[in-house]
């Protein structure tokens, strides 16, 4: 079933799906609004959000062209989602008395990812900042009025779906596992009644948040160990019993503390690609070369969000996450793309990019990398263009003439889709590192290839790698092929932890 589930979400953008998650719970919440589940009325909730939707977009398209950027309208209809999920919807007849908080919440949520960020990269979450300083300045405050158990379902089931898509259930379970440790402690030596702790289950944003909210990629720590801390220290701030003196934290100012740590935490600010030109490297593959605005500093195997904006964005919208295949040795950066019948409008957009043009990046993330030691032995599984990070581990190990033990196995469709071959042959004759190279399409094998065939199984791991239980192995690729690696080496008895698989949030 999992795998089911994961096939269906490696089809979507990360964005798209929260995007998808908020539009489904507002719909959901205006028909229970229409039969009285909830305590306020559809055209409310009708009116609210179109006054969010609307205010972000004007305040949004103003700052960016002010700030002379490219706009993002996935990201701006989803914070003003978010802000319709947790501002009580007001009544028909009052919405004059609640336009203050709506307005304010969402020019904030806007104006503050230009204001206050620092090298282009914001700081605070958009609506969680928002809201917090329109209980500052107007003392109007959000409810968080999603957490409500009539809702709690919907949210539980889409929550779930965006959390596994973005890898993140170290992060939320750390936060969720704080949050309810400090709201049972509180309760006891506070001799708070027990439905304090009922409500913050059944009855609270507590799911909602630590979907969406908690796990806003731009401002979440990249790597594994500090998303964990950072989950953990907004837990402990999120509990309704929390206080500092007379301060009493909210899930807005919980997130808000949470963000400063992880902005320590993260890389710094975005890179503006210039492109130089573009190389076809195998069927279906070319290769992207672009010079940054400053130097990149990364790790073999690390990955960047790429925002190429266009007309006519299709439901992949204009962001993607691609493993960054050059080596930090190189001074150009280079993206290893494959194309296949009906691109998305992304790459048919990437695919028109002329000398000169630019895209933008940012995000730098990634814990698919190399390995401290270099004694330990390696084993490269790719699939397809999941060759792109062993392409830029192999480089960097040429480059620093860095001798280590790595088998490179290597499976596409044809002869014709192998992609930097010269790289793999360099590597094999100046380091020692083998390269396995099997195709899968039986039909189009030709007579002299002298390669493998068919499909990486565990007898072709054992034929030519006879030390396999001695090394680590990287598997890069599509979703399917990443599992039935792992498959196919969990029954060689290769534990889970000599086992290193690669994952970028967002993936379609």
């Amino acid at each position: 079933m999992f795998g089911w589930v994961d096939g269906k979400l490696s089809r979507v953008t990360m964005y798209r799906l929260v995007l998808y998650y908020l539009i489904t719970l507002l719909v959901i919440a205006f028909f229970f609004s229409a039969v009285g589940w909830l305590s306020y009325g559809p055209m409310g909730l009708v009116l609210s959000t179109t006054v969010l939707l609307v205010c972000c977009l004007g305040t949004n398209a103003l700052f960016a062209k002010v700030a002379k950027v490219q706009t993002n309208t996935e990201s701006v209809y989803i914070t003003a989602l978010i802000l319709a999920l947790i501002i009580t919807p007001p009544m028909a007849s009052a919405l004059f008395s609640t336009l203050p908080i709506l307005f304010w919440a969402a020019v904030w949520a806007m104006a503050g990812k230009y204001i206050f960020s620092i090298r282009n990269k914001h700081v605070f979450n958009p609506a969680a900042f928002a809201v917090a300083l329109t209980a500052l300045t107007i003392n109007q405050s959000a409810s968080w009025w999603i957490g409500t158990a009539s809702m709690l379902p919907f949210v539980l089931i889409g929550g779930y779906l965006v959390i596994r898509k973005v890898q993140r259930q170290a992060m939320v379970g750390g936060f969720l596992v704080s949050a309810l440790l400090v709201s049972v402690i509180l309760s006891i030596t506070h001799s708070a009644p027990w439905t304090t702790l009922y409500h913050t289950i059944l009855d609270s944003s507590l799911v909602f948040f630590a979907a969406i909210m908690l796990t806003e990629p731009l401002t979440t720590p990249p790597a594994k160990k500090w998303q964990i801390v950072y989950g953990c220290m907004v837990g402990v701030f999120f509990s309704p019993q929390f206080h500092l003196g007379s301060l009493y934290f909210s899930p807005e100012l919980a997130l808000l503390v949470g963000n400063i740590f992880s902005y320590t935490m993260s890389p710094k600010g975005r890179y503006v690609m210039t492109l130089v030109s573009q190389e076809v490297d195998g069927e279906g593959i070319r290769n992207f070369i672009f010079t940054p605005d400053r130097k990149v500093v990364f790790q073999p195997g690390q990955y960047l969000e790429w925002t190429l904006g266009h007309r006519h964005v299709d439901s992949r919208g204009n962001r993607r996450y691609f493993t960054i295949a050059s080596s930090p040795t190189e001074s150009k950066v280079v993206l290893g793309i494959k194309f296949y019948d009906k691109p998305s409008s992304f790459k048919t957009r990437l695919l028109a990019m002329c000398p000169g043009d630019t895209i933008v990046a940012s995000q730098l993330a990634g814990e698919f990398t190399l390995p401290k030691d270099p004694s330990k032995k390696l084993v490269f599984i790719a699939g397809g263009i999941g060759i792109t990070p062993f392409r830029s581990m192999l480089q960097y190990l040429i480059d620093n003439n860095e001798k280590r033990s790595v088998v490179t196995v290597y499976s596409c469709n044809t002869a014709e889709e192998i992609a930097y071959s010269t790289v793999l042959q360099k590597a094999e004759k100046q380091l020692g590192c083998k390269s396995v190279i099997t195709l899968t399409n039986k039909e189009k094998i030709s007579p002299t290839w002298k390669g493998q065939c068919g499909y990486v199984t565990g007898e072709m791991i054992a034929k030519e790698i006879p030390d396999f239980r001695e090394r680590m192995f990287y598997i890069s690729g599509p979703h399917v092929m990443v599992e039935s690696s792992k498959r196919v080496l969990q029954q060689l008895g290769i534990s889970h932890s000599q086992i290193k698989t690669d994952f970028f949030p967002g993936l379609a």
